[in-house]
């Protein structure tokens, strides 16, 4: 478990707070992440690495020399909301471009994608780039649709010394694809980890055991077995590994049998163990006839506290072995000679708080009811936060209940600053809804605060709303979870509730908060009904009939949520 705690909601914060000042000579901060202390060379691409904190090194500390110029740094295990991603591109750009790169998460695509879409429209070339490394969380033929775990590392070096050489955007783009393509990882946890302030891990392993095929983000393996020595399991990993190993000698940029080895510590895996397990890795490989290049044995790509190791191979072309040796120097990476800033401190874009404008008295009247629900949501979100970290936590991340706390929490605020300026309901929205993304980071997140924005876009500043009006803006907000998210009823997600609850606010009849009442009832039956299959879609995917007999999280919360509401309608 995490000891040195202050408030666990601000755990993250302070971390990189304190990151940033005991390594000043290489980064300093931005909102929502880190940058280069240091200017880099005008017009070099910049690499902009990102993700959930609780991964360290990964993220912030591969800014530096070589490799990355920012990195974006969410909450425990969530993506970061599209406005820091936004901040720390500003932040890092040297005029080349940029390439925002992150693991195949579904919160980090729709965060990252939208910080994206924004930059473009203000005249940047911004590309996003999802790396997939991890072999347990899908086939072969899928594997642009894995998730990225400890591969990041060889994969945004690659890059990192791709754009350092000179190379322009579509060149490190095509490094980058080739890079990932051929990475390939898989690892073991011992024990589940644990969320800072939390008393009990977010999943645990049986004594004796170890499971196979973890995420980095608290959840566990695809499979349990029975504990192994070190060289079985060096010899377990190697052998599903090499299953994708590609031809030899063929095509433009031939792979030889040359590998990038990456022996990967999950957080509370001592290190002369590492070299144990290395030690069997580096037999096995050579007898498979495969020479190793510039060797890793570190903790990279954390998750917490959790006992595990994994291991990452990058089957190497000429130019691959070429950038994965170039020099580069980070706070928790290094390789050859090169400086730990260049030229003068970077000067980074500071962020300016805009002024709330005032809204009819009508429409502020109703902002200040929403402002109440707002309230409501927060209250019942930490009545339940473990509960719904428990749910999580049987196929997922186990990060559910806090993400909630955390959007909720945010959104009020952002609530009752507006209610104080006499903001309109929609300017409420659209800012307790930004505020929800950033706050929460992670699917959810971003989920969330694009329905609310949704909500507010259907409402207006300049008046109030009868409850026809309400009641379309809210089902408008409830169907974005569809759109937004890309998942259907029987995916065993959020959308199995709101789409119930949609259905029936739409159908039903009596006063807004009778229907409401209908509503609230269509989504916690629906919410229940999930635990009767498993999902098809997120985190859970991976874990087959794992999630059966467990409702699904998110369309959990949202139901819950729901009931609060007509208690505070007028």
């Amino acid at each position: 478990m995490t000891f040195l705690v202050n408030d666990p909601e601000k755990f993250p914060a302070e971390a990189v707070a304190g990151f940033a000042a005991a390594y000043s000579t290489y980064v300093q901060p931005v909102h929502g992440g880190v940058v280069r202390a240091g200017t880099s060379p005008q017009g070099e691409v910049s690499i902009v690495v990102g993700g959930g904190s609780g991964h360290y090194p990964a993220f912030a500390g591969w800014v530096g020399t070589g490799m990355a110029h920012g990195a974006v740094c969410g909450n425990i295990f969530s993506s970061p909301s599209a406005s820091q991603a936004t901040s720390v591109c500003r932040s890092a750009d040297n005029g080349g471009g940029t390439i925002i790169m992150f693991g195949n998460y579904a919160g980090d695509v729709l965060h990252f994608g939208n910080a994206a879409e924004q930059l473009r429209a203000e005249g940047h070339d911004v590309r996003i780039f999802t790396i997939s490394d991890d072999i347990a969380s899908n086939t072969a033929e899928n594997h642009f649709d894995r998730r990225g775990i400890a591969g990041d590392l060889l994969v945004v070096k690659v890059a990192g010394a791709a754009a350092a050489a000179g190379k322009n955007i579509d060149d490190v783009m095509d490094v980058a694809t080739r890079a990932n393509d051929r990475t390939r990882t898989l690892g073991v946890a011992f024990t589940g980890c644990t969320f800072p302030g939390a008393k009990e891990p977010l999943f645990t392993v049986d004594p004796g055991t170890f499971g196979l095929g973890l995420g980095i983000h608290g959840e566990p393996g695809i499979s349990e077995h029975e504990m192994m020595s070190s060289d079985e399991i060096a010899q377990m990993i190697i052998d599903k590994l090499l299953e994708e190993e590609p031809a030899r000698g063929e095509g433009e940029r031939p792979y030889e049998g040359r590998v990038a080895v990456l022996v990967n510590g999950l957080g509370a895996t001592k290190y002369e163990e590492m070299f144990v397990f290395y030690g069997a890795v580096k037999r096995i490989l050579e007898e498979r006839g495969l020479s190793i290049v510039g060797p890793v044995v570190d903790e990279q790509v954390t998750s917490l506290d959790m006992a595990g190791i994994s291991l990452s191979l990058m089957f190497l072309d000429d130019e691959l072995e070429e950038y994965w040796l170039a020099p580069a120097d980070t706070p928790a990476y290094r390789v050859g000679t090169v400086s730990a800033g260049q030229g003068e401190r970077r000067v980074v874009v500071e962020d300016t708080e805009e002024t709330i404008a005032q809204g009819d008295p009508a429409s502020a009247k109703l902002a200040k009811a929403v402002a109440a629900v707002l309230q409501a949501f927060e209250t019942k979100a930490r009545e339940v936060e473990h509960e719904l970290g428990r749910m999580d936590s049987v196929a997922g991340d186990g990060d559910h209940g806090q993400g909630m706390v955390l959007g909720t929490t945010a959104a009020a605020k952002a609530a009752r600053k507006a209610v104080e300026a006499s903001a309109g309901v929609r300017t409420l929205l659209v800012r307790a809804g930004a505020a929800w993304s950033e706050g929460a980071g992670g699917t959810a997140g971003a989920l969330w605060g694009g329905a609310l924005a949704i909500v507010g876009a259907g409402l207006s500043d300049d008046d109030g709303a009868d409850a026809e009006a309400i009641r379309h803006a809210v089902i408008e907000g409830a169907r974005s979870f569809v759109t937004m998210g890309g998942a259907k009823v029987g995916d065993k997600t959020i959308v199995d509730a709101s789409e119930a609850f949609a259905d029936t606010l739409e159908k039903a009849g009596g006063t807004l908060a009778e229907a409401w009442e209908s509503a609230a009832r269509a989504a916690e039956q629906a919410a229940a009904g999930t635990a009767d299959f498993a999902a098809t879609k997120g985190r859970a995917r991976t874990h087959g009939d794992k999630s059966i007999g467990t409702p699904d999280p998110g369309a959990t919360s949202f139901a819950m949520l729901m009931r609060v509401v007509p208690d505070s309608l007028v």
